[in-house]
């Protein structure tokens, strides 16, 4: 929500007499026309005509300049942070702050030309501390980072002859991120869940609880003795507070332009986009330590913790941090994945050192067969590995200017060799249903991969 009052309400006179209309300038040519030509053929009646054409915009413009309306707007904007195509809702709020009533005015809000055309409401005489409220929907199809604001107060005298406009000062942000898929729980791995609970195997790598019995301290809940080891060390052993080990997972995604053909929603690029935005979400949900890491070797939420939300309370920020990253995330200009692979082996703060192995979950456009090779040898740090391909030429694109790039089958086929579980991303495909088949083809006997 933002607030403020209207700037430019003390501007000279010469700022007044920039507001007059069309129709405004109109009456004071022909008014200046009138007067000469009355005074050329002496024709007292039409120079009394002509100084009437020629001073009521002029008295109009002096009005408007003494006015001082003393008001102020806020702007509500629900919710502040939506999926690309959907609607959000904008609140404005005009607040009349003076002793005396208002004339009429024009409110204006100003948006990108992506969210739809500019409001405009009319308002009519608002009494002293009164207030009127309007609102707006804006949607947008593409995702990104767009301002709403600033509000603009046009007054305009009864003639239609002057029309001012006064700024506020503050404005709005909506984020529209891409848009995310419900995925239904599947393993990707051998192991269990983000947090530790052995009764829950849908997804990979959960710590096992510690259950390792300490020493009787007073205060202890005897309730948590634990009999067995105390019979053995001969003293009141407890058990230990339960400490759920969260498992952790990268979701890499590549951004090089040589990588990606096309531009639009439909693209394979935003197609990576919204699927990674929807394996973040899912394992967040699933209790997974997650970070969002890209070509370029920067990692979301941060370097930090080494990159991985920790934390229910980090969570739900790590998810706003990453989910306004993707809003935002463009092309890069790099040829190559040498620096995620840097990150993922550990150079990032990636998934070795204490932290242990983790699921690696990755996006890949294009890749040349050093990239493949590349790309092949990250799976050596991570105990679950799970690629979804996007073939260019597939989507309708072609490779980019000298990059010689091999089948996508024979990609898939080494990557699948090195312990990926790696499918093609056909377009139109639904990512929901190549998350469920990487769940079945994890654990199809004899297979390490699978296609679409």
């Amino acid at each position: 929500m933002s607030a403020g009052a209207p700037r430019g309400a003390g501007g000279g006179l010469r700022t007044s007499l920039s507001g007059l209309t069309t129709r405004g300038r109109s009456f004071l040519a022909a008014g200046v026309a009138a007067a000469a030509c009355a005074y050329v053929l002496g024709q007292g009646e039409l120079l009394r005509v002509g100084l009437l054409l020629a001073v009521l915009p002029l008295i109009c413009v002096y009005a408007l300049h003494r006015t001082r309306h003393r008001v102020s707007g806020s702007r509500r904007l629900s919710p502040g942070r939506v999926p690309a195509g959907a609607e959000a809702r904008v609140q404005l709020r005009m607040d009349n702050v003076s002793r005396l009533p208002t004339g009429l005015l024009m409110l204006q809000d100003r948006v990108p030309y992506v969210l739809g055309p500019r409001p405009r409401f009319v308002l009519d005489r608002v009494e002293p501390g009164g207030r009127r409220e309007v609102s707006y929907r804006v949607r947008s199809d593409l995702r990104g980072r767009y301002p709403l604001g600033p509000l603009q107060l046009r007054l305009t005298d009864p003639f239609g002859l002057v029309e001012l406009t006064r700024s506020f000062s503050t404005y709005d942000v909506l984020t529209v991120i891409p848009r995310t898929e419900p995925l239904p729980p599947v393993r990707l791995t051998g192991e269990s869940s983000g947090y530790g609970d052995g009764s829950r195997r849908s997804l990979a790598l959960a710590g096992d609880d510690d259950v390792i019995p300490r020493t009787y301290r007073r205060g202890d809940d005897l309730r948590r003795v634990h009999w067995r080891s105390t019979a053995r060390y001969g003293e009141l052993m407890v058990r230990r507070e339960e400490q759920p080990q969260r498992s952790r997972a990268t979701v890499l995604l590549d951004t090089r332009q040589i990588a990606f053909d096309g531009a639009g929603p439909d693209s394979a690029f935003e197609w990576a986009v919204s699927g990674a935005a929807s394996a973040l979400v899912h394992l967040l949900e699933q209790g997974f330590s997650v970070r969002l890491l890209t070509d370029t070797g920067d990692s979301v939420p941060g370097e930090g913790s080494g990159g991985f939300s920790s934390g229910r309370d980090e969570s739900a920020e790590a998810a706003g941090l990453m989910m306004d990253t993707l809003a935002v995330v463009g092309h890069s200009d790099g040829a190559g994945l040498s620096r995620a692979y840097d990150a993922v082996r550990g150079g990032g703060g990636g998934f070795g050192g204490a932290g242990g192995d983790g699921l690696l979950i990755a996006f890949f456009g294009d890749l040349d067969d050093a990239q493949t090779e590349l790309a092949a040898k990250m799976r050596q740090r991570a105990s679950g590995a799970v690629a979804f391909l996007l073939d260019c030429e597939a989507w309708g694109g072609q490779p980019a200017p000298g990059q010689t790039v091999p089948p996508v089958e024979e990609r898939l086929r080494r990557l699948r060799d090195a312990g990926w579980t790696a499918l093609a991303a056909p377009p139109g495909v639904a990512f929901a249903e190549l998350w469920r088949h990487a769940g079945t083809t994890a654990f199809a006997p004899g297979t390490s991969g699978g296609r679409a």
